[in-house]
């Protein structure tokens, strides 16, 4: 055999056994066997299909079908079958279809199935490896006139701070039409930094820099049984805040990225977003905000309120930055986008999806060193003047702004030069309505202060601030938005516990809005 030494034949054989076994050493090596950072969390029961399953994105005749196969060693490709049935039985298949998956988008599965029905509920799953998942029900958008709709609203879900339970409890509801996520869906920071490592611990241990930084903190998220359970009974419309990527995130940069640290912060970015369009069951497009409509009842629209065209923000409001026409939350394009989606809808509400508070705050009772959030609206007045002038001039009315961010629950009747133009008697002055949502788990002032002092921080609030109708900065849980054709309804239920992932929740508050009218009661 040419290139071999001159050996007897037992003495060959050993030679190529050993060049074989060399040569596959070399071959696992660039391919090694895959390995989980989170394979602790794992339930042997949904192997291989360990995060369960997702849908997203609904509209009248198609919805994101979501999951992830982890195989036990890396493959160079999996094929993943998928069905769709109008029964939880699968007696008919309504749809099926087969696709793949690989390492290059994390073994993750997104399917965008059409053809489906209006206002439908829809059951499916997938088989890989011989296996198949859990079944997840769906539900596709309506047309035409609706008596109803109903829209669990979450935002800040932090793993170290707790377990995921209000995700938990709207999984047990069967009247949620779909679940509207404000962002903050993960967070970036290492173990320890924000969280109490004594409920659990983050992985990766450090700070999220790299892609597969950012898909081991999606992957550790989706193994919480909340975020499991919620994602397989309802659909999910999702915007990302900051924390998908880093604190206080703007086009350019982040208040949590320094480059000598971090590195390039585009390639960050760009690790940031592919991770996520890997892990959620959301529509790929150059464009993150978009718009969902529920008939003639509903339009809803979901800001970019981080990546699309966020400035730097102001560093105080003496800033000349911070009064400048240059400063701008949304862009111009999207900003185009969405005062021709308030002037053109039909609909009988507009519902805003929106990450950070719009209606004026005064905070100075509180945070006397910061009178104003400069990351919120508030820091970015220009803009938002153009847009209360859009909502005033063309008299569009039954405007819904919900919130997430500031890990509190708000009931507030947006409006602008509070103690000039606004009567809190009347509510004459007041141009919408905006109701934010509290934190799934991250961090409230009840984490770093007593309820008592909580509430007297709530009470200093309000009296600076007599549009804002309703504030807790103490509890834990999600929102209820129910839509009538003639009133809306908001309802925050916050849960008892987050040390352990089975607790008991509490109706906590329950407003009321009249079509026509910006005014709660």
């Amino acid at each position: 055999m040419k290139g071999l030494p001159t050996l007897g034949l037992l003495g060959r054989l050993s030679l190529l056994v050993a060049l074989t076994a060399v040569a596959c050493s070399k071959k696992e090596a660039a391919v090694p066997r895959l390995t989980e950072e989170v394979a602790e969390h794992f339930d042997p029961a949904l192997k291989p299909f360990y995060h369960g399953v997702a849908s997203g994105d609904p509209l009248a005749d198609r919805v994101i079908l979501w999951t992830r196969v982890t195989p036990d060693t890396q493959l160079p490709k999996i094929n993943v079958a998928w069905e769709v049935a109008e029964d939880e039985a699968f007696a008919s298949i309504y749809r099926t279809d087969t696709t793949s998956t690989h390492a290059a988008r994390d073994y993750t599965v997104k399917v965008d199935v059409d053809g489906l029905k209006p206002g439908r509920k829809y059951f499916y799953r997938f088989k890989a490896l011989n296996a198949t998942s859990p079944v997840g029900q769906t539900k596709t958008t309506p047309t035409g006139p609706q008596d109803s709709l109903k829209l669990a609203i979450v935002s800040c879900s932090n793993w170290e701070w707790g377990f995921f339970n209000a995700y938990d409890k709207i999984a047990n509801r069967t009247d949620v039409d779909a679940v509207i996520h404000l962002g903050d869906y993960i967070y970036e920071y290492g173990q320890g930094k924000y969280g109490d490592t004594t409920i659990r611990k983050n992985l990766p241990t450090h700070e999220i820099v790299t892609l597969q930084d950012y898909r081991t903190r999606h992957s550790l998220y989706r193994l919480d049984k909340g975020l499991r359970r919620l994602s397989q009974r309802h659909p999910m419309i999702a915007i990302w805040d900051d924390h998908e990527v880093a604190n206080n995130v703007y086009t350019t940069g982040a208040q949590n990225h320094q480059p000598g640290q971090e590195g390039d912060f585009a390639k960050r970015r760009e690790a940031a977003v592919k991770a996520y369009y890997e892990w959620l069951p959301i529509r790929e497009s150059a464009k993150h905000y978009r718009a969902f409509s529920y008939g003639s009842l509903a339009d809803v629209f979901m800001l970019d309120e981080r990546l699309e065209g966020r400035t730097k923000p102001a560093d105080s409001m003496n800033d000349p930055a911070f009064l400048s026409e240059e400063q701008t939350m949304l862009g111009q394009e999207q900003l185009a986008w969405f005062e021709n989606g308030l002037k053109n809808s039909t609909a009988q509400w507009k519902v805003v999806g929106n990450q950070v508070i719009f209606a004026d705050v005064e905070l100075s009772p509180v945070y006397p060193k910061m009178p104003r959030n400069l990351d919120s609206w508030d820091g970015y007045p220009k803009e938002k003047a153009r847009l209360v002038e859009t909502i005033r001039t063309q008299k569009i009315q039954d405007i819904i702004f919900i919130t997430g961010d500031t890990h509190a629950s708000w009931a507030i009747e947006a409006a602008t030069e509070v103690k000039k133009t606004y009567n809190p008697q009347t509510s004459k002055g007041a141009f919408a309505v905006e109701l934010g949502t509290t934190s799934v788990s991250s961090a409230n002032d009840n984490e770093y202060h007593s309820t008592d002092t909580v509430r007297r921080m709530e009470e200093a609030m309000r009296k600076a601030n007599p549009h804002v109708k309703y504030l807790n900065a103490r509890d834990h849980g999600y929102l209820l938005l129910t839509l009538y054709p003639q009133a809306a309804r908001g309802e925050w239920y916050y849960m008892e516990s987050l040390r352990q992932p089975e607790t008991s929740e509490v109706l906590g508050k329950r407003v009321r809005v009249k079509r026509g009218q910006s005014r709660i009661e």
